[in-house]
């Protein structure tokens, strides 16, 4: 299916708007980029697209789709008909959902929040994001023992949902080296042809 003109809003440092980002790139779609500051998500142009003020945002002609997860969603079902992003068998869809509940969930509250907490000052307890980081990695750590991917022998919209934040655990404080099959899976979604890099932080990693 052609693409219309995409347009994506979102900001190079947000691993939320990186996962989106990258399936846009993995699928070869042109899209045109548009950052999202705090000032724009503020203004009522960008309230119009979403009324809660977060990015990422897809337009994509007369449909817009807010929420990172739900960007994949959509951009697997609309522009990957062969379904090796997001599967159609209803175990395959499910171990997948399985994997984008853990990114909104552990990692969301774990890697990510240490690194917000260490680049913009967002509020919490150190303490427990990296407890739950650690959760979560050694948990991923011991399924990707056993696994190339999250759920199948290639990657899937699970694997880009949860790459961006655990790649930069470190600008957190949350070192990756305990955890060498993680490492080995980060390095795999790395070498996907057309692979889209987030910026590294300006903060040296704390970890």
């Amino acid at each position: 299916m052609t693409a219309s003109t995409l347009v994506f809003h979102g900001l190079r440092l947000s691993g939320h708007s990186h996962r989106a980002e990258l399936l846009l790139v993995l699928l070869g779609l042109p899209y045109r980029f548009v950052e999202a500051g705090a000032e724009v998500r503020a203004s009522q142009e960008f309230r119009r697209l979403n009324p809660l003020g977060q990015i990422p945002v897809l337009e994509d002609g007369e449909h817009v789709i807010a929420d990172s997860n739900a960007i994949l969603v959509y951009l697997a079902g609309r522009y990957d008909p062969e379904g090796g992003w997001l599967p159609r068998d209803p175990l395959a869809a499910a171990q997948v959902q399985r994997w984008l509940s853990v990114a909104a969930g552990e990692v969301r509250h774990g890697p990510a929040q240490a690194r917000m907490m260490v680049l913009f000052g967002a509020a919490g307890s150190r303490d427990a994001a990296h407890a739950l980081s650690e959760r979560v990695l050694r948990f991923m750590d011991d399924h990707l023992a056993g696994h190339a991917f999250l759920t199948a022998d290639r990657p899937t919209v699970a694997d880009l949902a949860c790459y961006s934040y655990v790649a930069h655990a470190p600008e957190g404080g949350v070192s990756l080296a305990p955890y060498p099959a993680v490492r080995a899976w980060l390095q795999r979604i790395e070498a996907l042809p057309r692979f889209l890099a987030m910026p590294r932080s300006p903060i040296p990693d704390a970890a």
